[in-house]
Protein backbone atom coordinates (compact mmCIF):
# COMPACT_ATOMS: atom_id res chain seq x y z
CA UNK A 1 0.00 0.00 0.00
CA UNK A 2 1.28 3.48 -0.86
CA UNK A 3 2.45 5.70 1.99
CA UNK A 4 0.36 8.81 2.49
CA UNK A 5 0.01 11.52 5.09
CA UNK A 6 -3.14 13.06 6.49
CA UNK A 7 -3.91 15.79 8.98
CA UNK A 8 -7.32 16.35 10.55
CA UNK A 9 -7.66 20.14 10.72
CA UNK A 10 -11.16 20.33 12.20
CA UNK A 11 -13.75 17.82 13.39
CA UNK A 12 -17.18 18.98 12.23
CA UNK A 13 -19.11 16.19 13.96
CA UNK A 14 -19.76 12.53 14.53
CA UNK A 15 -22.55 10.91 12.49
CA UNK A 16 -22.59 7.54 14.27
CA UNK A 17 -20.59 5.10 16.38
CA UNK A 18 -20.31 1.35 15.86
CA UNK A 19 -20.45 -1.28 18.60
CA UNK A 20 -16.65 -1.64 18.20
CA UNK A 21 -16.12 2.06 18.95
CA UNK A 22 -15.35 3.24 15.43
CA UNK A 23 -16.93 6.63 14.66
CA UNK A 24 -18.21 7.88 11.33
CA UNK A 25 -16.96 11.45 11.33
CA UNK A 26 -17.13 14.57 9.21
CA UNK A 27 -13.73 16.30 9.22
CA UNK A 28 -11.85 19.02 7.40
CA UNK A 29 -8.52 17.44 6.55
CA UNK A 30 -5.56 17.43 4.24
CA UNK A 31 -4.15 14.48 2.33
CA UNK A 32 -0.45 14.55 1.41
CA UNK A 33 -0.23 18.26 2.31
CA UNK A 34 -2.71 19.27 -0.39
CA UNK A 35 -5.60 21.72 0.03
CA UNK A 36 -8.05 20.91 2.85
CA UNK A 37 -11.23 19.03 1.93
CA UNK A 38 -14.26 17.74 3.79
CA UNK A 39 -13.96 14.04 4.51
CA UNK A 40 -16.58 11.52 5.72
CA UNK A 41 -15.32 8.13 6.92
CA UNK A 42 -15.05 5.80 9.90
CA UNK A 43 -12.12 6.10 12.31
CA UNK A 44 -10.87 4.07 15.24
CA UNK A 45 -10.75 5.92 18.55
CA UNK A 46 -7.11 7.00 18.09
CA UNK A 47 -7.44 8.09 14.45
CA UNK A 48 -4.77 5.55 13.49
CA UNK A 49 -6.99 3.27 11.38
CA UNK A 50 -9.66 4.37 8.94
CA UNK A 51 -12.36 2.88 6.76
CA UNK A 52 -13.26 3.80 3.22
CA UNK A 53 -14.77 7.22 2.85
CA UNK A 54 -15.59 10.12 0.61
CA UNK A 55 -13.70 13.39 0.24
CA UNK A 56 -15.39 16.53 -1.09
CA UNK A 57 -14.08 19.90 -2.20
CA UNK A 58 -16.06 23.05 -1.35
CA UNK A 59 -18.12 23.03 -4.57
CA UNK A 60 -19.06 19.37 -4.12
CA UNK A 61 -19.99 20.07 -0.49
CA UNK A 62 -22.24 22.94 -1.60
CA UNK A 63 -24.00 20.66 -4.09
CA UNK A 64 -24.46 17.94 -1.48
CA UNK A 65 -25.91 20.50 0.95
CA UNK A 66 -28.40 21.65 -1.68
CA UNK A 67 -29.45 18.06 -2.37
CA UNK A 68 -29.87 17.28 1.33
CA UNK A 69 -31.80 20.49 1.98
CA UNK A 70 -34.26 19.47 -0.75
CA UNK A 71 -35.01 16.04 0.71
CA UNK A 72 -38.19 15.42 2.70
CA UNK A 73 -36.93 12.90 5.25
CA UNK A 74 -40.48 11.71 6.03
CA UNK A 75 -40.92 10.60 2.41
CA UNK A 76 -37.49 8.97 2.07
CA UNK A 77 -37.70 5.19 1.87
CA UNK A 78 -34.73 4.24 4.04
CA UNK A 79 -34.38 2.93 7.58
Amino acid sequence: MADFKFDIKQNLGVISESAKGWKREVNVMTWNKKKPKVDIREWDENHEKMGKGITLNKEELKELKEILNGIDLDELEVE
